[in-house]
C-alpha cells in the first residue's frame, strides 16, 4: 500500500477526537465521511456545520460527508476507530459485516477491554478480518481541528503499510511518527489515562506543585515498569505516545481524566462527575485492568492500584493518599 493508494477514509464515531480527526482527514486530501452512531447526532452536524456536541466552536469542512447509516463505509481505503475502548468488539464486528475485503483500521481509543483485559488490537483480530494499526499521543481534539501543531505516533506491524497511511494523513500541523512497537504504544496510551487520575487527584486536593511533579514521575516509573513485563520497546515509552502523552494528559483540566481526578480530589463523589459528562474517561474503565494485569505479572503499581481502588472499590480518596506516603523507603530505581 502507497500513500497514493489512499483516497478515501472514514472515521468511525462522532465524539470530539472521531470529530477532529475526520477534519483532519479532509486536510489531509482525503475524500472523508464521518460516521455517527446516532441518526440525529448526523442530522444536527450536517444542518450546524459543526459538531455542537461534543465539539463546539469549531467549523467543519463543507466537503465532509457525515452519515449515521455504517453501509456508506463499504468502499473505504482506510478506516479510523474513533469510539470507545469499551465499545471497540460490538463496532468492530459491525463493521466487519458491511465489508468484503480486509481493510487498515487505525485505533485512536486509549484502553484496553475490561472484560477481557486484552489490547484492543487483539479484539480487533478477534472480532474481524480488519488489520489494526494504533494511533496514539499527546493530542487535544480542539488543538487538531484548530489547526495547532501536533505530533503523534502510528504503530503497525506492516512498515510499508504504516509508513503509507502516515504520510497520507500527515498535513503541515499534523505529524505522524511510526512505529511497529503495537503493544507498547497502546500501554502508554492505556495506563497514562489511569495516571492522569492520579496526578488530577493530587491538585484537586491542593497538594502543591512539587508533589504533582513527584507523582508523576512515580507515574512514569510505573508505566515503564509495565511496559518491560510485557515486552514493549523501552523506546516507545520514551516517546511521544509515552512519556509525552503522559506529561500533556497530566497538565491540565482539558483533559478528561486529570479533570476527573480533580473532582474527586475535590470531594465530588464519581457518579455525580461521570452523570455530569457526555465524553468518557477512559481511564475508569482502564484502572481495574491494569491492577489486573499488573498482579498477573507481579509489578508493583502502587499508583495505579490506588486510582483502581478508588474508581472501582469507592475507596477513599484520604486512605489511598496515607497509603501511598506510607509505603516503605526504597532506592528510586528499584
Amino acid at each position: 500500500m502507497t500513500a497514493g493508494n489512499i483516497s478515501t477514509a472514514c472515521v468511525i464515531g462522532a465524539g470530539a477526537w472521531g470529530t477532529a480527526l475526520a477534519t483532519m482527514c479532509v486536510r489531509a486530501g482525503l475524500h472523508t465521511t464521518l460516521w455517527c452512531r446516532s441518526a440525529d447526532l448526523a442530522k444536527a452536524i450536517t444542518a450546524d456545520g459543526e459538531n455542537t456536541t461534543y465539539l463546539p466552536g469549531h467549523r467543519l469542512p463543507e466537503d465532509l460527508q457525515v452519515t449515521s447509516n455504517l453501509c456508506e463505509i463499504a468502499d473505504s481505503d482506510l478506516l479510523i476507530l474513533a469510539t470507545p475502548a469499551q465499545a471497540t468488539r460490538e463496532v468492530v464486528t459491525k463493521l466487519s459485516e458491511q465489508l468484503d475485503k480486509p481493510v487498515p483500521l487505525v485505533i485512536t481509543a486509549k484502553g484496553l477491554e475490561r472484560d477481557s483485559n486484552k489490547f484492543l488490537t487483539d479484539v480487533v483480530r478477534e472480532s474481524s478480518d480488519l488489520q489494526p494499526l494504533v494511533l496514539s499521543g499527546p493530542s487535544f481534539a480542539a488543538d487538531v481541528v484548530a489547526g495547532l501543531p501536533t505530533a503523534i505516533t502510528l504503530a503497525g506491524e506492516d512498515a510499508q503499510q504504516t509508513s503509507a497511511i502516515a504520510h497520507a494523513l500527515s498535513t503541515r500541523s499534523f505529524r505522524i511518527y511510526v512505529s511497529e512497537d503495537m503493544k507498547g504504544v497502546q500501554i502508554g496510551g492505556a495506563v497514562k489515562n489511569v495516571l492522569a487520575i492520579a496526578v488530577g487527584i493530587c491538585a484537586g486536593k491542593g497538594l502543591g506543585a512539587s508533589a504533582q511533579a513527584a507523582l508523576l514521575a512515580r507515574a512514569f516509573a510505573e508505566l515503564r515498569r509495565l511496559a518491560a513485563a510485557l515486552g514493549a520497546q523501552s523506546e516507545t515509552l520514551f516517546g511521544l505516545s509515552g512519556l509525552g502523552d503522559l506529561v500533556l494528559t497530566c497538565s491540565g483540566t482539558q483533559s478528561r481524566n486529570f479533570s476527573l481526578g480533580v473532582e474527586l480530589g475535590k470531594g465530588v463523589d464519581l457518579e455525580t462527575i461521570l452523570a455530569a459528562r457526555t465524553a468518557v474517561s477512559e481511564g475508569v474503565h482502564t484502572a481495574g485492568v491494569v491492577r489486573a494485569i499488573a498482579a498477573a505479572h507481579d509489578i508493583e503499581m502502587p499508583v495505579c492500584e490506588a486510582v483502581a481502588r478508588i474508581v472501582t472499590d469507592g475507596a477513599n480518596v484520604d486512605d489511598e493518599i496515607t497509603q501511598l506516603m506510607s509505603r516503605p523507603l526504597r532506592a528510586e530505581h528499584d
